[in-house]
């Protein structure tokens, strides 16, 4: 009997007790529902994506002075404005057995001198001169190791080739010969770009750790972790160097920067709201680049950020959906929208300087499925590829497509320029455009 009077009393309180704030009754509890609220609604927001032409009319005049091969031991990941102007005629074919996880990579060409350094399905590593002849082949992987395809990365020096892959492994070698220096097991995959500088180089593996290695034996000499998530990215990672400081992004979008000699932090900038493993996942991140004043990356959340080098903190923001690197040429910011937009972007202030549809030659049912992979900015021209095998022509000065060159049907790698010859990476080869 006592437990039925309990209950209707409680009843009864639920029922005629107000919600007004007013009452102090509710006010508590309403007032974290609502904070609430708002976080998740914060988290889940879509900024609206930009797909307009901002100054369309508006002519470009690149002035700054022409960078010949910036892709050799580029420190910042500024490739500039290269020295590339040429007739994109398909001189050489550098052929090596079809890579199976082509389309889930990002293949990187090295250079070395005149030479070239690329890798087969195998994990074998190939050196070829620049008629496309192997100068040598070599291959340290076990039988069972080479069924399991590896994916290689790679960072060199004059004298030494650094190599990481997807297997935990990495080693070093001679770059003129061929020869194994030494070999090291990690304990997770590399998921970065690789870093030489002076007696050392650093990556980051998958458990977000920058790890700074000894050249000389492969010995670890420092570590920094980051926060761990369980899925991992979806996006090869980044990291520079620049004013003594290492500076790296993790899975999660926070930038770091540390001492390059003891691995100290100077700053950590977050840039996503929240660590939601689905978020990472998704997240794709640029390469960093760097001036001596700031950073500069983009993100497929639409977002586009200028730091601080030397505090880390926030310049600018910028409303551009883009995971491509973009480049630095003067004051004025290069890149790529994945909505096919030429943007480029006062580096000083984040303003849009002009925004042109780059696609506009493509079909309306097919554009959606097109993404960009990746551009270099030339003497007058922007070269950047897709994911549907064609290379844009993009002229600086009206930012219109002059021109599209057909290199495959599927996935190509994005451009690299040696001298007077831009590279591009398909599955089974690599080919030259002089």
């Amino acid at each position: 009997m006592n437990k039925k009077v309990t209950f209707v009393l409680i009843f009864f309180l639920v029922a005629n007790c107000s919600f007004n704030s007013n009452s102090k009754f509710w006010t508590k509890k309403k007032i974290i529902e609502v904070e609430t609220d708002s976080k998740i609604t914060e988290i889940f927001k879509k900024d609206k994506i930009f797909k307009k032409e901002v100054n369309p009319e508006l002519e470009i005049k690149l002035t700054e002075n022409l960078i010949k091969n910036s892709f050799l031991n580029n420190l910042n990941n500024n490739n500039g404005r290269t020295n590339y102007d040429g007739n994109l005629k398909k001189s050489s074919r550098f052929k090596f057995s079809k890579i199976d996880n082509f389309d889930f990579s990002e293949p990187e060409v090295k250079f070395h001198k005149n030479n070239l350094i690329f890798f087969d399905n195998k994990g074998s590593i190939l050196k070829f001169d620049n008629s496309s002849k192997l100068i040598w082949k070599k291959n340290f992987y076990k039988k069972y190791e080479k069924k399991l395809k590896p994916l290689l990365s790679f960072a060199n020096n004059n004298e030494i080739l650094i190599v990481g892959d997807n297997l935990s492994k990495f080693y070093a070698i001679n770059i003129n010969s061929g020869e194994l220096l030494w070999e090291k097991i990690n304990s997770s995959p590399f998921n970065s770009q690789i870093k030489i500088y002076k007696d050392r180089f650093f990556a980051i593996d998958f458990d977000n750790i920058l790890r700074c290695f000894s050249i000389e034996d492969g010995e670890e000499i420092w570590q920094f972790k980051t926060e761990k998530t369980f899925i991992k990215s979806q996006k090869k990672l980044s990291l520079l160097i620049v004013n003594n400081k290492i500076i790296f992004n993790n899975s999660l979008g926070d930038v770091t920067a540390l001492d390059i000699r003891t691995g100290n932090m100077i700053w950590q900038k977050p840039t996503q709201t929240s660590s939601i493993y689905e978020d990472s996942f998704s997240l794709k991140t640029s390469d960093l680049i760097a001036s001596k004043e700031t950073i500069l990356f983009s993100n497929n959340k639409n977002e586009f950020y200028s730091l601080n080098i030397n505090k880390g903190t926030l310049n600018w923001k910028q409303k551009i959906n883009s995971n491509l690197r973009p480049t630095l040429v003067g004051n004025l910011i290069f890149t790529v929208s994945m909505e096919g937009f030429l943007v480029i972007v006062n580096n000083k202030n984040g303003n849009i300087v002009r925004s042109t549809d780059i696609f506009q030659k493509f079909k309306s049912k097919h554009r959606k499925k097109i993404k960009p992979i990746g551009f270099i900015v030339g003497v007058d021209k922007v070269y950047l590829t897709t994911s549907n095998g064609r290379l844009l022509i993009i002229d600086i000065l009206n930012g219109k497509t002059s021109s599209i060159l057909k290199i495959d049907n599927k996935k190509i790698s994005r451009p690299f320029v040696l001298n007077q010859n831009l590279f591009i990476v398909e599955k089974s080869s690599i080919i030259k455009l002089d």
